[in-house]
């Protein structure tokens, strides 16, 4: 699928003139190793090949059963992942893969949480002070730390008002 995507993405800049990009979200998720119990699938061995033979020949994309002679554009590939280390080193090594590090401000920080739980009603305020409370967590954790910290009051509401129509015998 993935030479599919880049030669449709070429084809794409080739007739209609118009700039495309590739962006695979947490590459590190799915074609990363996390320790040595995780399996090294046929799945990652066939991403992390394909990715590493569309690095090397960005013009030379072929698909299974099929040989094109003419050369395709290239089309750039934007990946985002937590942790690259995880991936095939070959694949990340430099002059294959141009690395670009994003480091959230405490600004940044807020804004993309606040957007997440915009319509949960959690103003600005307390998400600073969630995140000032945590400050070398990432966004993740922050999320999942609000996502608990509401299930376990609706879980101690609920079980408040369960207990109070049913008090137990």
């Amino acid at each position: 699928m993935l030479r599919t995507r880049y030669r449709e993405a070429a084809e794409l800049i080739k007739v209609r003139g118009k700039m495309c990009v590739l962006l695979i979200n947490d590459l590190d998720a799915g074609a990363g190793r996390v320790d040595t119990s995780t399996q090294y699938t046929v799945n990652t061995q066939l991403v992390n090949g394909t990715l590493m033979n569309i690095a090397d020949n960005p013009t030379d994309v072929q698909l299974p059963g099929s040989y094109e002679t003419q050369p395709i554009n290239r089309v750039p590939i934007i990946v985002t992942g937590n942790d690259f280390s995880t991936l095939y080193a070959p694949l990340i090594r430099d002059g294959r893969m141009e690395k670009f590090y994003w480091e959230p401000s405490r600004e940044d920080r807020i804004g993309v949480v606040s957007g997440i739980f915009e319509e949960d009603g959690l103003g600005q305020k307390e998400i600073g002070q969630l995140i000032d409370t945590f400050p070398r967590q990432s966004i993740d954790f922050l999320v999942l730390y609000v996502h608990e910290y509401t299930t376990s009051k609706f879980v101690s509401l609920f079980i408040r008002s369960v207990s109070t129509k049913y008090p137990s015998s």
